[in-house]
């Protein structure tokens, strides 16, 4: 990984005090099609009742959602999300979100029981990530298989009507580093060459530029 230095240089971001909370390596597996009251019922035994809980309302109300698993820091993540806004579940500014960490099962394994839930595999992405606090947020720069460079912004609010709100503060923080929002248009495209070329990308360091 590069030094935060170089990553600041690289993404665009000004000199700024980030708390520098470490970096890790990803894969993440992301599905499509598949029914979330089926994966609720595959994956309901384990969970703990407030885990469980939540995920039950997420399948019973969400309309667009996206399921993805993680491994991360030894770590095997089951994450689910959906858009509260007029952006997408993949890639929206925001969505609610959910995620389990699920000890004793290997990735392959918790792929297995999102698959059983009649979910496809849409893409496998890999990345390297460097996490900092700033200001209140979440911010991380990725070195992803495919995209190159990117850093993310991000803030978990409990109260789903302060997130008009959380997303202009965000907007206006990476407006003070000189950051630069991706046009959700191009994302999308970018999105959709990945997941048709993802067997061509995924561990390694080859990027595209799609504009």
């Amino acid at each position: 990984m590069k030094t935060l230095t170089s990553l600041k240089k690289k993404c665009g971001l000004k000199t700024a005090p980030f708390l520098e909370l470490g970096m890790h390596k990803q894969l993440n597996h992301y599905f499509q099609g598949g029914n979330l009251k089926d994966l609720y019922t595959n994956v309901q035994e384990l969970l703990d009742e407030e885990s469980k809980g939540k995920l039950k309302d997420l399948s019973e109300k969400a309309k667009d959602f996206s399921v993805r698993t993680r491994f991360a820091d030894g770590k095997v993540i089951l994450v689910v999300k959906a858009s509260i806004d007029d952006t997408t579940s993949s890639n929206g500014t925001a969505r609610l979100e959910w995620e389990k960490r699920l000890d004793n099962l290997e990735l392959e394994e918790l792929d297995n029981l999102v698959l059983k839930s009649g979910f496809t595999y849409q893409a496998k992405w890999s990345r390297e990530r460097q996490e900092f606090k700033y200001q209140g947020a979440n911010v991380a720069i990725d070195k992803n298989a495919g995209y190159g460079y990117l850093s993310e912004f991000e803030m978990v609010v409990e109260d789903q009507s302060k997130a008009d709100a959380v997303k202009l503060r965000l907007r206006n923080m990476m407006e003070d580093l000189g950051i630069a929002e991706l046009p959700q248009d191009r994302l999308a495209r970018m999105f959709d060459h990945y997941n048709k070329n993802w067997q061509d990308y995924y561990g390694t360091d080859k990027i595209f530029d799609i504009q």
